[in-house]
């Protein structure tokens, strides 16, 4: 069963410096994620995944939270400590908080 936390637990977990690892396809990636926010599309995670630490929780974000708990299934079946960040980059934006656009995390 995922863990999932809350978007106040994953802001203040993010503002400490948080692994955040964004499933979504890069065309959502661009219009809007959250700074810091490594990019690893769900249909192509396998081949995402050299990055991705294996020492430190793995913050898993999505656009609403679907995708980010099925892969965060998947992290934790493979050895990572992951989480799924309930309500994903809606429930970041929606709690004013701010995004960067583009194609490199920031």
């Amino acid at each position: 069963m995922t863990t999932t936390i809350s978007i106040e637990t994953f802001a203040a977990r993010h503002a400490d410096g948080a692994f955040v690892l964004d499933v979504r396809e890069a065309a959502e990636y661009v219009d809007g994620h959250v700074p810091g926010a490594v990019l690893a599309p769900m249909s192509r995670i396998m081949s995402s995944l050299s990055g991705v630490p294996r020492n430190r929780p793995v913050h898993v974000i999505c656009q609403t939270g679907n995708r980010s708990r099925s892969m965060a299934d998947l992290l934790t079946a493979l050895g990572y400590e992951a989480v799924s960040v309930d309500g994903g980059t809606s429930a970041w934006t929606a709690a004013g908080r701010p995004v960067v656009t583009g194609r490199l995390a920031a």
